[in-house]
């Protein structure tokens, strides 16, 4: 890579409801699908700062960072993608951003197959921060 390359980088929260299932966000920009709250890291952001932030305008509520369970690459948008063990930090329901027209939670088997594979890294983290490419 030159010095004067870039590629994106981006921080995404998995959350999950008493009964173990995962938060989603769709979108309403590109396909529309759905996917982990979290975006782009800005310049000058720390990937937590990043990941706060990002919540933040998207949920309209503070989240807590539990751990950085895996930092994966995606050809398809030649982007790295920090996924981060992350709760509320307090009671209420989300207030979307423009950028998502509804929030739910799934259960594990109704995540994309890139999407289950990085939770599933995350919701078994033993202490070793996992990478893969997709």
């Amino acid at each position: 890579m030159a010095f004067d390359d870039s590629y994106r980088l981006s921080a995404h929260a998995v959350i999950t409801n008493n009964a173990g299932e995962v938060l989603q966000l769709k979108a309403t920009y590109a396909e529309r699908s759905w996917g982990l709250p979290g975006g782009a890291i800005d310049p000058g952001e720390t990937v937590h700062e990043a990941l706060l932030r990002e919540c933040q305008e998207e949920l309209g509520r503070g989240v807590g960072v539990e751990y950085l369970s895996g930092v994966y690459y995606h050809n398809a948008y030649n982007s790295h993608v920090f996924i981060f063990r992350a709760h509320f930090i307090s009671e209420g329901d989300c207030i979307l951003s423009d950028e998502h027209s509804q929030w739910a939670y799934f259960p594990l088997h109704k995540l994309s197959e890139v999407q289950r594979y990085r939770v599933e890294d995350c919701l078994s983290f033993d202490g070793i921060v996992r990478s893969a490419k997709f």
